[in-house]
């Protein structure tokens, strides 16, 4: 508990420096258990398959919170380009980088095409941080979300499936049926337990706001589980689950992010320093040319032919498959995945394990801090894009009501609205506003500003409408929905 509490700390630490110098945290999380490994302070850890069970356990808790603050709206348009980078473009970038690691580090093909399978899922808890840093126009940003949580199901399949190709070997035909089966199945637990989660937690008044965060991630995890247990992909149920969740507008939504951002942070710390644990780092400097040399093949042709294949069909510019080429980043992913050969004694499994770590390592180290840049280059940033208000809900089950906390955050257009212009529906009243540490109850002719807080009071019957009301006029100000704006029009009180 001593030495578990001081990783946490010296981690928290790691995080600022991180954020002050732009390196990507997860590095820092890895030299945190490089440090206390074999080759530091002399802590021995070498079981692979313990790393693989907590690995799994952390990334269903990165995918979760990854879905939670996902914008449907965002990704929608982006979905069915992401599935073909989470599928077609993952199948040619296996294909080059077996090919590159065959040819160029001496690899057998079996070895090869594990290796290319482990390296071509980009990394959620990498993609998620640093995107939400860098202001892209929402396709772009809901594009890679999409992908980093779509491509992690059909790659878990075939390393899993490659891994017991000596044991049992399989058509090419019969992986693809494999993987399209599981990631239907996949797909169906995780909307279906969303969906019905969501029904629920809507309609019941738990007695504790706390246990809202619980109930969330309690569903998340019934979706990987009941998925993988019905033969289907965990990994994309519990990211479906997550954004079905997560855009459903459930009581204490805040809260229930908060809760769930802070669990993917333990999750990521420790992951990170697990797998730092894990590789013992003498015995990475015969694999670091080698490592290189996959990784270049990896980052200047296997993903940018992934992403002009895969964006065929949807015609998009030059400059914004520059930078989602550029933007897939690795990281816990392909590391936990090349655990997989190792617990199944696949032969060369511990030199992919190191040849991954050592990638992993110098490529988001290149990449990650160099990714705003890129964007700002390619004139791709988006910094004047409306922010949406935060809202969270509190029901009140005896009055057949809710009390709706509103944020209203920099980048909102309900800046300079009166009360009496968010023409909210019938039912629905702004009783309280929070400005700057004081409060008042707020006059018709109230203007609204930048980091107020406001307090909303509706019945059950216009919960939804106030809540979609709110959200169009922080988009489209005052003359939302009279010019067309996003949202829909409420009735005028």
């Amino acid at each position: 508990m001593l030495l578990g509490s001081v990783v946490l700390l010296v981690a928290m630490v790691a995080v600022r420096l991180s954020t002050r110098t732009g390196l990507p945290s997860l590095l820092l999380y890895l030299g945190i258990g490089v440090l206390i490994g074999q080759d530091g302070l002399g802590l021995d850890f070498d079981d692979a398959e313990l790393t693989q069970v907590l690995g799994y356990a952390a990334l269903v808790m990165i995918l979760a919170e990854g879905g939670l603050g996902t914008s449907w709206r965002e990704i929608r348009r982006a979905v069915p380009a992401a599935a073909s980078l989470a599928t077609v473009g993952v199948g040619v970038s296996v294909g080059i980088v077996a090919t590159a690691a065959h040819y160029l580090i001496g690899l057998e093909w079996t070895t090869a095409l594990i290796m290319g399978a482990v390296v071509s899922s980009t990394d959620a808890a990498a993609v998620f941080s640093v995107l939400r840093k860098v202001p892209l126009p929402q396709r772009l940003t809901g594009t890679l979300e999409a992908e980093s949580g779509f491509n992690d199901a059909p790659v878990v399949i075939l390393v899993v499936a490659l891994s017991a190709t000596e044991h049992e070997p399989k058509s090419w035909y019969v992986l693809v049926g494999m993987i399209l089966l599981q990631l239907l199945i996949g797909l169906a637990a995780g909307l279906l337990v969303g969906r019905l989660g969501a029904f629920a937690l809507r309609r019941v008044a738990l007695p504790a706001s706390g246990l809202y965060p619980i109930a969330v991630l309690a569903l998340c995890v019934l979706a990987y589980a009941g998925g993988a247990l019905a033969q289907g992909s965990g990994f994309l149920a519990v990211y479906v689950c997550a954004v079905v969740l997560g855009n459903a507008r459930l009581p204490h939504r805040p809260a229930v992010r908060g809760f769930a951002d802070g669990l993917a942070w333990l999750a990521q710390i420790g992951l990170f320093v697990l797998l730092g644990l894990l590789v013992t780092p003498h015995e990475l400097v015969d694999d670091l040319v080698p490592a290189i040399l996959v990784g270049l093949a990896l980052t200047l042709v296997a993903r940018p032919v992934s992403v002009v294949v895969s964006l065929l069909p949807f015609r998009q510019p030059w400059r914004e498959q520059a930078l989602l080429s550029w933007a897939g980043l690795r990281g816990a992913v392909p590391i936990v995945l090349a655990t997989i050969p190792m617990v199944s004694q696949v032969q060369g499994s511990e030199r992919i394990f190191n040849l991954v770590f050592v990638l992993v390592v110098l490529f988001t180290l290149a990449q990650g801090p160099t990714l705003p840049w890129l964007a700002r280059r390619l004139r791709l940033g988006d910094p004047e894009a409306a922010r949406d208000v935060d809202i969270e809900s509190a029901p009140l089950e005896r009055l057949r009501g809710h009390l709706l906390s509103v944020s209203i955050p920099e980048r909102s257009r309900m800046h300079g609205v009166e009360i009496t212009e968010l023409r909210l529906p019938a039912g629905a009243a702004v009783t309280l506003v929070v400005r700057e540490g004081s409060s008042f109850v707020p006059l018709p002719s109230t203007v609204l500003r930048r980091g107020d807080d406001l307090l909303v009071v509706a019945t059950d019957e216009v919960r939804d409408a106030t809540e979609r009301r709110l959200i169009a006029v922080g988009r489209g100000g005052k003359l939302a929905g009279w010019l067309g704006g996003t949202g829909a029009t409420a009735t005028p009180r």
